[in-house]
């Protein structure tokens, strides 16, 4: 007898206003609901909270809600400083306040060590700083409305909508007095449409302005563009189309590490928060209790944030590296601070390390610090160094977890724990680990 497909009805979504209390905050700093046993995800709520929700997606295991009213506020809940927030993707975590968003980001970080490492331990005090004022970079997407209107900011939450934002408390202070006047300087170019994004730096040699169009500008706008930057005093760097970045005026950028100086293009990787940054180091290199005979790996090591640090006190530093030109970059960094001590290597660390030159060196110290992704490739090789102690850097405490479980399954303890405040008001999360083998 011949059977014929018949495909699913497509469910229908309700989206009838629902009442529902917020049990918890995800480790993204959404508000968790649940229907029955199935979480329902509602950006912008409060754990303790009743509100009113509608449904915008209605998944088997889990759903998806806009936020419609708040009926029973939580005491936690306060006002947001920013103007833009709510509608601007940047931040998502202004209505708790900061002490409280640093205690449910403990509270996260626990909760995801024991569900998924098995791991339980009183964490260290947070490393902290100040709440405003603290991104050192940004990328401001820009295009023209259908309208003809310029904007210029940040994307909608889940959307690719633009907020324009002429004024973001969170950013760099000369940074962010720059927003009002760049935003009329592109206002004003023949070629708007055509300009993609740009991305502002706060570097020790003063502001990076990065502009990139999609084709390549006419020489008006040229013209204006680095009259702008000679006017502000700036260093401006300039992408047409597929060339390569040009920095049209000023030095190459760097940044200062106690006595350390780093450079770095604007499109490299740098942590946005300075202090943060700073502080996470010194407490790394604390962590790891490093001595003049040490031999110490770091692994996604990019221009040498770690590296150089540690070389200042390590016997030899090697660090490995995903991208050939943050290589690049970590090497001449190494030489710029007369550090012979520390040498860099290109690698793709989803391959098998053991088999590289440098995996069969002999390391007793690790730290690494890798993507969101996390670091599952390098783990093995990792727990299997015979290091007698490993610092793990996260931007991610689930890929923390699952990674700490192949660390603890072969003969390592978790013996401290820590969140780092490297973004307040948002619901990222930086983290340390230190494990030492028994």
């Amino acid at each position: 007898m011949a059977r014929f497909f018949k495909p699913q009805k497509k469910k229908t979504l309700d989206t009838k206003h629902k009442a529902m209390t917020i049990a918890r905050l995800d480790h993204q700093g959404d508000g968790v609901a649940f229907e029955g046993k199935k979480p329902v995800f509602v950006a912008g709520a409060l754990p303790g909270e009743e509100v009113l929700l509608q449904l915008t997606e209605d998944k088997r295991q889990f759903a998806r809600a806009r936020l419609i009213k708040v009926t029973k506020p939580s005491a936690e809940r306060i006002r947001p400083f920013c103007q833009h927030y709510g509608a601007c993707g940047g931040c998502n975590l202004q209505h708790l306040g900061h002490s409280a968003q640093i205690e449910a980001k403990q509270e996260t970080l626990s909760q995801l060590m024991k569900k998924f490492a098995s791991a339980e331990l009183e964490q260290d005090a947070p490393v902290v700083s100040k709440e405003k004022g603290y991104r050192r970079r940004a990328r401001l997407s820009v295009k023209v409305s259908k309208s003809g209107k310029l904007e210029m900011g940040f994307r909608q939450r889940s959307a690719n909508d633009i907020v324009t934002v002429t004024d973001c408390p969170v950013l760099d202070a000369e940074l962010n007095a720059l927003l009002p006047d760049v935003y009329t300087l592109l206002d004003g170019l023949r070629g708007r449409r055509i300009i993609g994004h740009i991305e502002l730096v706060a570097s020790n040699q003063g502001r990076v302005l990065l502009v990139r169009a999609i084709k390549p500008l006419h020489e008006d706008d040229q013209a204006t563009l680095k009259g702008f930057a000679e006017h502000h005093g700036l260093i401006y760097y300039l992408q047409q189309a597929d060339e390569a970045v040009n920095r049209v005026l000023g030095e190459q950028p760097n940044y200062a590490l106690g006595d350390l100086t780093l450079a770095f293009e604007p499109q490299d990787f740098i942590q946005v928060n300075a202090d943060i940054n700073e502080k996470m180091i010194a407490q790394a290199l604390d962590w790891l209790s490093l001595t003049e005979d040490d031999t110490v790996l770091d692994l996604f090591c990019g221009l040498g944030n770690f590296s150089l640090p540690l070389a200042e006190k390590a016997k030899t530093v090697v660090g490995i590296e995903g991208v050939e030109e943050m290589v690049l970059r970590a090497s001449d960094n190494a030489m710029r601070n007369h550090q012979s001590n520390a040498r860099f290597y290109h690698a793709n660390l989803e391959q098998d390390a053991a088999e590289t030159v440098w995996g069969r060196e002999s390391y007793n110290k690790i730290l690494l610090d890798p993507a969101r992704a996390g670091a599952l490739g390098v783990m093995p090789y990792v727990a299997q160094s015979g290091a007698e102690q490993v610092v793990y850097v996260s931007c991610n405490p689930a890929t923390l977890a699952r990674d700490s479980q192949v660390l603890l399954d072969n003969g390592y303890q978790l013996v401290r724990l820590g969140m780092l405040d490297m973004f307040p008001h948002t619901g990222h999360l930086e983290s340390m680990a230190l494990f030492v083998k028994d």
